[in-house]
């Protein structure tokens, strides 16, 4: 008999490694991946946003200033010109995401995975990437850019960078 239940939550443990079940409700993240460029230059301005997801967007514009975005997604996203002063995106993850002429002044971007997305032209000012991974060319771009100290964390932007 024991050796049944083991057998059956091993095989039940495969089928749903296999094929795992999706477990998309109706939210808000599920519409944002469907959306398309609806969400250009969308206000999201102080808003609770934790763990959502945008993929393959264009976010171009949009405000995010002083969102809570903590353990949010963004995938393969084009963040051009987005305000995201003052977020705090701690634990987040930015991947093949296109920073390009954004404010991420004053921004919290600790524990945050941020590999493979690029940083031109952006706004670093008082942000704190403490313990964020980041490719090393890109980190060397933002320690050119870095000063400042984060308003909430009292940590230096160039320290958080690990910058030399």
């Amino acid at each position: 008999m024991r050796y049944r239940q083991v057998l059956t939550g091993l095989v039940l443990a495969i089928v749903l490694f296999l094929f795992p079940l999706s477990a998309e409700a109706a939210s808000s993240s599920s519409i944002s991946r469907s959306a398309g460029n609806a969400l250009k230059g969308q206000d999201f301005s102080g808003q609770s946003l934790i763990g959502e997801e945008y993929s393959n967007l264009n976010l171009e514009n949009a405000n995010f200033s002083n969102a809570n975005l903590r353990g949010g997604v963004f995938n393969s996203s084009v963040l051009q010109g987005v305000n995201l002063h003052g977020v705090d995106f701690s634990e987040g993850i930015a991947y093949l995401v296109v920073f390009k002429d954004a404010d991420l002044s004053d921004a919290i971007f600790t524990n945050a995975m941020m590999l493979r997305s690029t940083f031109d032209n952006v706004e670093i000012t008082g942000a704190d990437f403490s313990n964020a991974v980041i490719d090393r060319l890109q980190v060397k771009k933002l320690c050119a850019e870095a000063s400042g100290v984060n308003s909430k964390t009292g940590v230096s932007t160039s320290e958080s960078l690990g910058c030399s």
